[in-house]
Order: C-alpha cells, then sequence, then structure tokens
C-alpha cells in the first residue's frame, strides 16, 4: 500500500487500551483531530509522544535524505556500526567486531538478531541491503528515481566487492583507503533491511517497516501527519522502556512549544528563539540545548542561473545579505554566523575565514563589475516548517528578498512544505534555495563532498567551467548548487584517502579556503540543538550525530 493512502496499519488496530483516544489526542494538538483531549493511554501502558515541524515522507531510510525521516527510521531499525548517544564515538551495532586493514574491511555480525517479523538477522540481509541501494544490476534494486543521493557518497562510491563467509562474517573491499568507512556504516541510510522484506514489498518498503531496531511500525497515518510505533519486545539492545512511541507533526513552532506546556507532548524539537523562550517558561518542562554540527545555507543553482556562473555575482549577493542580522534578530540566541561548509566543531574548519560582512557598496561594485549592476531576478525556494539551521525559513527569506532588493535584485519567494521542497530541489528545478545539513557522522566529508562534490566522472566535466547540470550521469544531487570546483575536488578526495589527522585538516583547511572565496553557497549559520523536554521524561540525552535515541527514554 502506498504512503498516499490515509493510514496504513501493521496489525490492523491499536492493541493497547485506549490507544483511539490519544490518537484523537494527538490529532487534536496537531491541529488534525478534536479539542476534546485525553493525554493517556490505559493505566499499565505508557507512552511517549514526540512533536516535531514536519511528516515523514517515507518509512524507507534509502528513499531519502531527510532527517524527518531518520527520526522514526533509527527507531525502527539497526545499523552494524552505531554512536554512543550524544557523542561522536563509535560503538558496536549490529556488528560486534570490526577492523580495517588498508582497503580490506572485516566484520563479525551479531548472533541471535531478529526482525520485527522474526526472521533472523545474517550477513545475507545487509548484502541484500546494499545492492538494493546502490547495484543497478541487482534483481531488486529500488531503481534511479527512488534511491536518495546517499547510495553513493556513503556506500556505493567504495565498496568493491563483499565476500560473506557463513552467516556472521563478512569481509569487504574497499576501491581505495577510505578514512570515513566505519563512520559512514553508522550513518542512518547504511541500516539493514530484511532480504525476504526487499524481495517481498520492493519500493512499498515506504510504508512496511521491517527492521530488527528497538521499536515496529503500528500504524502510518499521513492523513493526521503521525507515526505510531510499538516496543520490540524481543529487542536485542537496551530497552525501549516505553511500549508505544508516537511521532506528531505540529507545524508551528509556537503551537508546539504550547503542546509541550499543556502535557500534550514529552520531547519536542525544531526550535527557534521565541518557542525556546516559551519552553524556558514551564514549571512542567526543560530547555535543552547542545552544541549543534550543522550548516544553514542558500545555495545557488549555477546550472540553472546564467549569472550565478560568475563568481563575482555569488560573492556580491553574499556581501548584500545581511547574515548577521539574521542571526542576531531571527535566530536571536541560538546560532551564530558561518563562514564556510564545515561548522567549527569539526576536523578541517578554517579559523581563518570570517563570515562575509554586510557590505552593499562592495555588493553593487562586483554587480558592476560583472555587468549586472541593473540587476536581475531569480526564484528563491524554501521550505515552510523549522528545521534546526533555519528555524524561522519565511522570515529569512523575506529578509534576503529586502536585502537583496536595495541591489537591484529581485527575489521571488517560492515556499513548499519540506518533502516536495526536497524532491523540487533535488530535480534542479530552482534557482536558488534554502537547505542545511546535520551532520550524519561528524566527518569533514560529510559536508565536503557530501555536499559539494559533484560525484560524476572527470569526462563529465566541461573545461573552464565550474558546474555541471542536474541530469549530468552520476551527479549527485545534494550538490544543490551543481558546483563542480576541480582544485576543491581534488583536495577533498586527498582528504577522503589519507588517514593522518594532521594532513587531513591541513587539505580540508585548504578546501574550505576554496569554498570560501567561490561562494557556491551563501554561508548563513551554525545552530545550537534545542529541544523541549517534559519533566515526566528521563534519561532522554539530546544527540547531534544519529538518533534521536528514544529506547532509552522512560516516563513517570
Amino acid at each position: 500500500m502506498s504512503s498516499s493512502d490515509s493510514t496504513v496499519s501493521r496489525r490492523g488496530f491499536l492493541t493497547a487500551a485506549g490507544g483511539a483516544a490519544v490518537t484523537a489526542a494527538l490529532a487534536g494538538c496537531s491541529g488534525n483531530g478534536t479539542d476534546d483531549q485525553d493525554n493517556g493511554d490505559s493505566e499499565d501502558s505508557t507512552l511517549l509522544r514526540y512533536g516535531r515541524g514536519s511528516h515523514s515522507t517515507t518509512l524507507d531510510f534509502q528513499n531519502s535524505t531527510s532527517g524527518e525521516v531518520a527520526k522514526v527510521t533509527e527507531n525502527l531499525y539497526d545499523k552494524l556500526i552505531d554512536f554512543v548517544p550524544g557523542e561522536a564515538t563509535l560503538r558496536e551495532g549490529l556488528a560486534t567486531d570490526y577492523s580495517m586493514d588498508g582497503q580490506t574491511v572485516s566484520l563479525t555480525l551479531r548472533e541471535g538478531v531478529t526482525f520485527h517479523d522474526g526472521e533472523e538477522f545474517t550477513a545475507q540481509d545487509f548484502v541484500a541491503t546494499y545492492r538494493r541501494f546502490t547495484d543497478p544490476d541487482y534483481e531488486y534494486y529500488a531503481g534511479d528515481d527512488y534511491v536518495s543521493a546517499y547510495g553513493g557518497f556513503t556506500l556505493g562510491n567504495w565498496i568493491e566487492d563483499i565476500q560473506v563467509d557463513g552467516d556472521y562474517e563478512m569481509t569487504i573491499e574497499l576501491s581505495q583507503q577510505y578514512a570515513p568507512f566505519f563512520r559512514n556504516l553508522a550513518m542512518f541510510p547504511s541500516a539493514v533491511h530484511s532480504e525476504a522484506s526487499i524481495e517481498e514489498y520492493g519500493t512499498d518498503l515506504q510504508s512496511n517497516a521491517n527492521g530488527t531496531g528497538p521499536f515496529e511500525l503500528e500504524t502510518l497515518d499521513d492523513g493526521n501527519e503521525q507515526i505510531r510505533l510499538s516496543a520490540n519486545e524481543d529487542y536485542w539492545g537496551e530497552g525501549p522502556h516505553v511500549d508505544e512511541l508516537v511521532f506528531v507533526t505540529v507545524g508551528e513552532n509556537s503551537t508546539r512549544a504550547q503542546s509541550l506546556g499543556s502535557g500534550e507532548l514529552d520531547i519536542i524539537d525544531g526550535l527557534g528563539a521565541q518557542s525556546a523562550q516559551q519552553v524556558e517558561g514551564f514549571d512542567n518542562a526543560s530547555l535543552e540545548r547542545k552544541e549543534g554540527i550543522n550548516i544553514g545555507y542558500m545555495a545557488f543553482n549555477l546550472s540553472s542561473i546564467e549569472q550565478f556562473q560568475d563568481r563575482r555575482v555569488r560573492q556580491a549577493i553574499s556581501y548584500a545579505i545581511d547574515t548577521e542580522s539574521i542571526v542576531e534578530e531571527i535566530y536571536a540566541g541560538v546560532a551564530v554566523q558561518a563562514s564556510q561548509p564545515l561548522p567549527p566543531n569539526l576536523l578541517g574548519y578554517n579559523e581563518d575565514l570570517d563570515p562575509y560582512p554586510y557590505d552593499p557598496d562592495e555588493a553593487q561594485q562586483l554587480l558592476d563589475e560583472a555587468g549586472y549592476g541593473d540587476g536581475f531576478s531569480f526564484e528563491l525556494a524554501t521550505f515552510q516548517n523549522p528545521r534546526a539551521y533555519n528555524p524561522s525559513p519565511l522570515q529569512t527569506a523575506e529578509t534576503v528578498a529586502s536585502n537583496l532588493g536595495e541591489v537591484g535584485i529581485d527575489v521571488e519567494i517560492n515556499q513548499q512544505s519540506f518533502g516536495p521542497f526536497l524532491e523540487y530541489t533535488a530535480e534542479g528545478r530552482h534557482d536558488a534555495c534554502f537547505l542545511g545539513w546535520m551532520t550524519d557522522n561528524a566527518d569533514p566529508d560529510n559536508f565536503a563532498y557530501a555536499l559539494l562534490h559533484p560525484q560524476v566522472e572527470s569526462d563529465q566535466l566541461t573545461e573552464g567551467q565550474d558546474w555541471v547540470s542536474f541530469d549530468t550521469e552520476g551527479f549527485n544531487t545534494s550538490n544543490r548548487a551543481g558546483w563542480a570546483n576541480r582544485e576543491y575536488m581534488d583536495l577533498v578526495e586527498q582528504g577522503q584517502r589519507t588517514l593522518d589527522e594532521a594532513e587531513r585538516e591541513d587539505l580540508y583547511n585548504q578546501a574550505m579556503q576554496i569554498a570560501h572565496d567561490e561562494a557556491p553557497w551563501v554561508y548563513l549559520d551554525y545552530a545550537e540543538e534545542l529541544r523541549g523536554v517534559a519533566n515526566r521524561v528521563q534519561n532522554y540525552t539530546v544527540a547531534t550525530i544519529s538518533g534521536p535515541y528514544l529506547n532509552y527514554v522512560s516516563v513517570e
């Protein structure tokens, strides 16, 4: 059954007494149900309610780059390797032992793990998952139009061959020495599907989840934008410590905060400055904050707008946009100005670079030099709902339009809900767009390569041109700028092959200098991660990498 249907249920009905009342209550607090609200399940059942700004467009981690999708799938599925909650340290997952010798990776897998349907997890499940994601020759390959850009830069570009020895031993041969490989295995798109489910459901895994994770799918309700999970009683790891977990979509920041304060939600994210202040005023909840590992930016589509192909125009726009005002007035207290693609707490961040200052006169001079002194127009695509790296997207877009209007550039704002927006921009239909990135693995490669390397064969690049079109074979659609600077690309590729941290740091420092000067993005901000957490919630950790780890959470 496709995810466009109003409700998909794995078991058909909610099993907990009072479940229908809770569903109605949650629909009410998200603006989709009645006002008659009941905050509890049955007396012997515990419910954790997670409020966010956008609904998941799919339940298949291979079908999306969205963090909203990951919030759910991280609780349904497991990976071979994981992160310690709230840290950048790797730990065992479905693999109990892992090592790398040059280009050879050896893994021993965990025995006795079962999928939600009762089938045992083996090495063949990972092989089938990998091939479904990256191998067009595989019978069950999900398709070029279905798999996300993660397929290539996470696994496909690096794995040459996988050899299986029995059910629990694997040897992976890499195409080159690749420093971040274990961290890539800990990313959400590297989770493991059941081979049987791949063969049974195909792309219907969008709405049929069968993982080994701490929770299993109970109900996918697209109509009310809610996803209900139940505890996996046979989970191999810790927890879960609640019987039911519900993800609830509440688009407005202030409304989501109010729902936390009234006891209708237990954890909320996607907070901006005002809603964070609301949470700080509650007696029944607290504001949890942590330095993020993220970047918010405006990408120029170099393949769409001729003016953007001139570096002077990109620099001019960077000078014309008052990012300091955006950060201090709109994101007040939750973000700082950005200067480059890498955030400050990551290896390779170049401390010698400063954000572009607000300087309309410099912007006008550069536009004059480029031959566009009389201005031009373009469309700015943005999303409606708040993200950690852009908690007020419409207000930010209006500020950008106002700033650029002062130097003769007319901006038309095209605001969309998050799912359609991602599809629209992945297809390269935008002129410019807001986006951002929250790290998947705390490695500079996850920003520098994933977001600004085209990942196409060198013969696809045109001499004297630092951009490629979105329809170029093999193009990395996460590079929303279509930027293809050869010097930058070479430095990033060297960074991947280098194991020495000091050498890697120098390579990425150089790459960041180029990215700053060439300005394929307007660098907006680095944001804190903010959560509103009810006092009744215990053992919740704000995770800037992976997660949320809701199997550890209990409620009083």
